[in-house]
């Protein structure tokens, strides 16, 4: 199974938008879809996602200029990938001018869609040189370990700034201990009670002082955070 990463899918047709999560979900992704151009740049403005999948064509607000926006407006860096039905070369100089980082042109084989996503992923994850991630009113600075919420600086020891680094980055996703373990430490993680002294450490500087938890535990399972309770009885 490949590394799981999180996917934006933003894609009119709802038999396409379908066939590309029920196949990158099979593989482990986790994926959000939408169908018009300013639902897309919402959900791409407020979540972290490792590679955007972008339909050039959409209503509301086509992905030309959902593109270039997530780029200068908002300083968005994730790898956007550009699916197009022309297959000319002024509409992919277009999409790549905007700050695509790759285009398909449909109609296209989803192992070929697969193998894009994965080799955008890498490159970013290899060469990234500044990733914002965002919690709610939870920022990261992944390039300065700058970390605010609600305008006010916290400063984290190593260990919790990794376990949050880490919790950001999978959200809303649940790591088990053994996940969260294998993040910090590698192959080698400390006594059991560890983990659990950095992750108190970590609610102290983050949750504690703000009405608001974003830290969750969800008994017999892990932790996540997001901005949502997890715990909360359905509405």
């Amino acid at each position: 199974m490949d590394t799981p990463l999180r996917i934006l899918v933003v894609e009119d047709n709802p038999d396409l938008a379908a066939n590309l999560v029920d196949y990158l979900e099979a593989k482990g992704h986790l994926t959000d879809t939408t169908g018009d151009g300013i639902s897309g740049l919402h959900l791409a403005t407020r979540n972290s996602y490792d590679v955007i999948i972008l339909d050039l064509v959409l209503p509301g607000l086509d992905g030309v200029s959902l593109c270039r926006r997530l780029r200068e407006d908002v300083g968005k860096l994730t790898p956007i990938l550009m699916l197009t039905a022309r297959d000319t070369l002024e509409d992919k100089i277009a999409g790549l001018e905007a700050g695509a980082d790759d285009y398909v042109v449909k109609p296209f084989e989803l192992r070929e869609l697969a193998a894009r996503i994965k080799a955008l992923a890498r490159r970013s994850q290899a060469a990234s040189p500044r990733q914002k991630l965002q919690i709610g009113d939870l920022l990261f600075d992944t390039a300065t370990f700058q970390i605010v919420r609600a305008g006010k600086v916290i400063e984290l020891p190593p260990i919790p700034l990794r376990i949050l680094e880490t919790l950001m980055r999978a959200s809303p996703r649940v790591l088990d201990r053994a996940e969260l373990e294998r993040a910090v430490w590698g192959d080698t993680p400390p006594d059991s009670d560890s983990l659990r002294a950095h992750l108190h450490v970590l609610r102290n500087a983050v949750d504690k002082p703000f009405e608001k938890p974003l830290i969750h535990t969800l008994r017999g399972i892990g932790w996540q955070i997001t901005d949502t309770d997890p715990n909360a009885p359905p509405s």
